[in-house]
């Protein structure tokens, strides 16, 4: 990579910082999208400190991290981001729509420069220079200094620009630095400590460190000149050391006058021009700039404070400073300040998987077990009959257990429709809000990733067909800002996700006018479900403009197609005029399902439990065959299809004087077909295996699983059986 640095770790060789990337790869995205959604959800007329500094912290973080690990072009336009940002908070420049507009596709063009960075720098690096140009224009543009909040004022005699930037540097520096004694030990490796004298020399602006002579051999003493708070110190430090074995005291407090040495911070020239990667110092009279943060914690500070209480932090030849609320304390070490414990941890997905697999694999075993266990004597085996109990109960709490983990909140896809609504809206020249419902509603990984797609299908349909433009809203009585809601709730054993809109709905004459014209057999009796439900059909489209966004009547159908695959339904409700309603119903994992087992010959196949509907006894004379050998029976007055899975999958048959006499009615796609079947064995919860991968796709099956007695029983894709009947 060629963006690859590394921290000399002392004496004994190198740390490799990309050992990190992983870590900070992850913690900038997390940065990135919570300031995304913090820049959407901002109001500009009434924006107030917290909502602007949590903004300016996550661009911090990101500008640190950046800057730390050696990424300049991140860091160069998080830092530009930053400047603007925190003109912002100091209430210097009023918040406006384009200040969000660039910040926002400053973020975007940050995950492209990170995760061209995660690819080892392949291709060709995105061009960020104007999106710097128009962040620097907005942020001195409209620049109005506020008197009310104390600024840190520099001196500026009239010198050359070049001894200006410099006095500033060194007054900076003589105001804030303190000296500090840092001991780490007892260490069970002293060499460890060394690594942090590294940390003074490769981060800009941390300070300058000399070794002091210790008495004891695996206690490391320091003495540090630095700007840097106390826990920030330990927040560093303890990437190399652990916090409980370093203690940190103040020898001597930040001075008021200028009577310090330069810490070697800067070249004690008379003349010669200073450089910065970030060359944009504030002007005379205004507050200095925050704290970087060094990439490994957030340097911001919450409400504006006095002078005396601001730390700068001085890179060569630039001031980056930072207003801190603390007063640093005078002795501080890893135990005194004990650190909340981390909620989460971060597990890799194939890890996941494997569990998931592995705990599939002991509901099999506990199944065998179970099954060969029914013919012993409880009164011989009584107590392996009851470990086997205790471990039918203990598989089934565990493997509930391990399927949670892979369950994530629908936040996770519902965080990602704000911006794209916003732009889609703006777009189209609509005013749209955004409401969600439900979103600590939990579904499986896999599932999510795989809704995304037809949910953004439905949200930008909603935009662009449903709601009404602003004008023709007030015509009709309506706010002239229309509502998308996104809504997701447990209902049974599944998840049902709703897109509503109070746009004008569909249009029933429409929507048979344009069948006809595609010669579908309908007509004006027709009920609204079975009408709405035309609008799945390949190519359907009623847009009367075909644009960028929708109306080649492309998607309809693959979202249906999609969410079928997933074992899923979708319903559409509508009243014209008034809006619509689209819900999709989902199980709640992909892993494992209720199934109801089937007989036929000596096979066994599984039928989603979700898709059954009732099953029953029928005599022989109560099908009737009609035209091509196709068969119906008559379940209360209606006719359905009859399928043999004797016939559809060739069983072959071995007790010839047996016939099939029971039916399963099941129901896909709003239609119901009755499977012929010998016998009803039972329900259960079954491992679904994928059979593509170990094998190849089947038709009319969508899985496999292995049964208590070891058999590989067949799942049945009941959605591509009912279709089968249509043809």
């Amino acid at each position: 990579m060629a963006e690859t640095h590394q921290d000399s770790g002392g004496p004994g060789g190198d740390i490799d910082l990309s050992q990190f990337y992983q870590i900070f790869f992850e913690e900038a995205g997390e940065n990135l999208d919570l300031m995304e959604q913090m820049l959407l959800n901002l109001n500009l007329e009434t924006a107030d400190d917290e909502e602007l500094n949590g903004i300016f912290r996550c661009a911090h973080s990101v500008k640190g991290g950046a800057a730390t690990f050696g990424f300049a072009d991140v860091a160069e336009l998080t830092h530009k981001m930053e400047s603007l940002l925190d003109r912002l908070r100091r209430h210097e420049i009023q918040p406006n729509a384009a200040m969000v507009d660039v910040l926002l596709e400053s973020a975007d063009a940050s995950r492209s420069l990170l995760a061209r960075h995660q690819a080892g720098g392949e291709g060709d690096a995105l061009p960020t220079a104007d999106l710097v140009r128009r962040i620097g224009e907005l942020a001195a543009g409209s620049a109005v200094v506020v008197q009310s909040v104390p600024a840190v004022s520099v001196p500026t005699p009239p010198l050359s620009a070049s001894v200006k930037a410099e006095n500033e540097v060194k007054a900076a520096v003589d105001r804030s630095n303190r000296i500090l004694e840092i001991r780490m030990g007892p260490l069970e490796h002293p060499e460890q400590a060394d690594a942090v004298q590294e940390l003074f020399r490769d981060i800009p602006g941390l300070g300058s460190v000399a070794v002091v002579p210790s008495e004891v051999s695996n206690v490391r003493v320091f003495s540090v000149a630095t700007a840097s708070s106390n826990e920030d110190l330990l927040d560093l430090f303890a990437f190399h050391v652990s916090r409980e074995h370093i203690e940190i005291k103040e020898i001597e407090a930040a001075p008021t006058g200028s009577d310090h040495a330069d810490f070697g911070l800067f070249e004690p020239s008379g003349g010669a021009e200073t450089s910065s990667q970030y060359a944009d110092d504030p002007p005379p009279g205004a507050p200095l700039a925050p704290l970087p943060g060094f990439g490994f914690f957030d340097g911001s500070p919450g409400a504006p404070v006095q002078a005396s209480a601001v730390a700068p932090s001085v890179a060569r030849g630039g001031v980056d400073a930072n207003a801190s609320s603390k007063a640093p304390a005078k002795t501080s070490t890893g135990s005194a300040a004990p650190q909340p414990e981390a909620a989460t941890i971060r597990v890799a997905i194939s890890k996941v998987d494997q569990l998931i697999n592995l705990v599939g694999e002991l509901v099999i075993t506990q199944a065998m077990l179970a099954q060969n266990s029914r013919a012993l004597d409880p009164a011989i085996y009584q107590q392996l009959l009851t470990g086997l109990a205790d471990l039918d109960r203990n598989t089934r709490d565990l493997q509930e257990s391990v399927m949670s983990i892979r369950m994530i909140p629908m936040s996770i896809v519902f965080s990602r429709f704000p911006r794209m609504l916003r732009d889609l809206a703006g777009k189209l020249g609509k005013k749209v809000e955004f409401v969600t419902q439900g979103e600590a509603t939990e579904l499986d990984k896999g599932l999510v990733e795989k809704i995304t797609d037809p949910l953004t299908h439905l949200v930008r349909n909603s935009c662009d067909h449903g709601v009404e433009m602003p004008a023709q809203r007030l015509a009709a009585g309506k706010p002239e800002t229309g509502t998308i809601t996104l809504s997701a709730s447990h209902q049974g054993g599944s998840i049902v996700i709703e897109v509503r809109d109070d746009g004008r709905g569909l249009s029933r004459e429409k929507i048979l006018n344009k069948a006809r014209e595609r010669g579908l057999d309908v007509s004006d009796q027709m009920s609204d479900a079975d009408v709405w439900g035309l609008i799945f059909a390949p190519g359907f489209s009623t847009a009367e403009v075909v644009t960028d966004v929708s109306g080649r009547g492309v998607g309809m159908d693959v979202v249906k197609k999609n969410i079928a695959a997933l074992n899923g339904t979708v319903e559409i409700d509508s009243a014209e005029g008034y809006g619509m309603k689209v819900s999709v119903r989902l199980p709640l994992t992909l892993a494992i399902m209720d199934g109801m087992s089937v007989g036929v010959g000596e096979e066994v196949y599984i039928l989603p439990l979700s898709s059954v509907v009732e099953s029953f006894q029928v005599k022989a004379d109560a099908v009737s065959t009609v035209g091509q050998g196709a068969q119906l029976v008559k379940v209360r007055d209606e006719y359905m299809p009859v399928i043999e899975l004797e016939k559809v999958f060739q069983v072959p048959r071995f007790d010839f004087e047996k016939s099939c006499d029971i039916m399963v009615v099941v129901e896909a796609d709003g239609s119901r077909v009755a499977l012929l079947v010998d016998e009803l064995l039972g329900q259960q919860q079954v491992v679904v295996k994928n059979l593509e991968s170990n094998y190849r796709k089947v038709p009319n099956v969508s899985g496999a699983t292995i049964l208590g007695d070891g058999k590989v029983a067949l799942i049945l894709d009941t959605g591509a059986l009912v279709r089968r009947s249509r043809h």
